[in-house]
């Protein structure tokens, strides 16, 4: 896309995301499964992750996207990277000995509802010490999947990573994921992470939202991050921001003066027709992450920057779910 004469040009975005690099064994019956017997399918070996689908999505969109991770010193490790990097995604892998790449098992019911077996190995194993200052420099976000706060070390190495991004000035987006890890260690364990995160963007949808309060209430979410995605697959997505502003900073507002109120508004999507949603969440987090970092940069106002970057991340879920699901290459 040219430039007009005249035109300023801007500095790139920068994103970094931290999380898992995995295999994902998908299994796509065709019909219902029935115990103790065969069924007819699909089986396939994709490259998963959420943080690495979010990376890949980034990339595609024009973001300048890093994935820092841990694999195994195997050939799936490899050919995983492989793939990322031709999606120009830089790649931050840490090879850890002794521990196999993480795989994790998609059983994708007929109605493209999908259940997941984790078995996250060398992911678990990144380490704050693994991460280098200068993979955060200039960066404008950083993003982690829940899961890149949870188990040892990894969840030591995601807050460290918050540190040096917060250093730096960089945004933070985090996205709730799923619900049994999330609440693995109890509501209040996962409530004092979140206000221990401190995100400026929190993705969810409204399973997640009710499973972390305990019922849903979308402005709740707001004690956590002052914007809040509510991702509501083919009813589209909710926006709910603090004082209509991506940071409310209390101590500005008159002595005795009432909070504003939120600023929310739900945006539509274009149903699409689809048996496997894998992956569709993870690219609407990259494109709306982008759209919003894009609109920002651009100046642009808060409701209609998030109102774009919402329209943005419809747009990579539906690319996500009418493209071809192409199988990982051999490492």
């Amino acid at each position: 896309m040219s430039e007009q004469r005249g035109s300023v040009r801007r500095a790139p975005v920068r994103a970094v995301v931290l999380g898992d690099l995995v295999l994902d064994v998908v299994l796509v019956p065709s019909v219902e499964i029935e115990s103790a017997t065969d069924v007819p399918g699909r089986v396939e070996i994709r490259q998963g992750g959420s943080a690495a689908n979010v990376a890949r999505w980034l990339a595609r969109l024009g973001v300048r996207a890093q994935l820092i991770c841990a694999i195994g010193r195997d050939g799936a490790g490899r050919s995983l990277v492989a793939q990322l990097e031709r999606d120009r995604v830089t790649v931050r892998a840490i090879r850890v000995t002794g521990q196999r790449t993480g795989r994790i098992g998609v059983v994708v019911a007929p109605g493209g509802e999908r259940s997941f077996v984790q078995d996250r190995r060398a992911a678990l194993h990144l380490r704050p010490e693994d991460l280098r200052a200068e993979w955060f420099d200039k960066i404008n976000l950083l993003h982690l999947p829940v899961y890149s706060l949870l188990g040892e070390p990894l969840g030591r190495a995601g807050l460290r990573a918050i540190e040096l991004a917060r250093e730096r000035e960089a945004l933070v987006s985090t996205d709730l994921a799923s619900v049994g890890p999330l609440l693995a260690g109890g509501r209040r364990a996962a409530r004092e992470l979140m206000t221990r995160i401190g995100a400026d963007l929190i993705f969810a949808t409204e399973r997640e939202a009710e499973a972390l309060l305990g019922r849903y209430d979308a402005d709740r979410l707001l004690e956590f991050a002052p914007i809040v995605v509510l991702k509501r697959g083919a009813r589209g997505a909710r926006v709910v921001a603090r004082d209509g502003t991506p940071v409310a900073d209390a101590s500005d507002a008159p002595a005795g003066a009432e909070p504003a109120p939120p600023l929310r508004f739900d945006v539509a999507t274009t149903p699409v027709a689809a048996t496997d949603t894998t992956g569709a969440g993870d690219a609407f987090d990259a494109g709306f992450i982008a759209g919003w970092l894009e609109s920002r940069a651009a100046g642009t106002g808060t409701a209609a920057a998030l109102h774009r970057a919402t329209v943005s991340g419809h747009r990579a879920a539906a690319r996500q779910l009418r493209a071809p699901r192409s199988e990982l290459p051999p490492g």
